[in-house]
């Protein structure tokens, strides 16, 4: 992924770095993305979120209608990805704290 590690990407990463208030952020997330766009980000952070609880795929297929291979997607970032999902959980309280690499 290292290939999409541009400075657009990066200048985006600072924009949302920077970001304090969660009304800014989604009124930026509001003119980046479909509205479509923001509900399947957003599903795809409850499903790590049922994931990481230990529901089964089962289950969380048919709590948020989320594809079993969404589900498995999110399943191997938990378990093989850079850490986004275990970081994204720590800071909604759910997940305890993953150093950066």
């Amino acid at each position: 992924m290292a290939d999409i590690r541009t400075a657009d990407v990066d200048d985006l990463l600072t924009v949302l770095a920077t970001l304090d208030e969660p009304d800014d952020v989604f009124a930026l997330l509001e003119d980046l993305f479909t509205v479509r766009e923001i509900r399947e980000t957003s599903q795809r952070l409850l499903v790590a979120r049922l994931l990481a609880a230990g529901k089964s795929y089962a289950a969380i297929e048919a709590e948020t209608g989320a594809s079993a291979t969404t589900i498995a997607r999110v399943s191997k970032c938990l378990s093989y990805g850079s850490g986004g999902y275990k970081r994204a959980l720590a800071i909604l309280g759910e997940e305890p704290p993953v150093k950066a690499s």
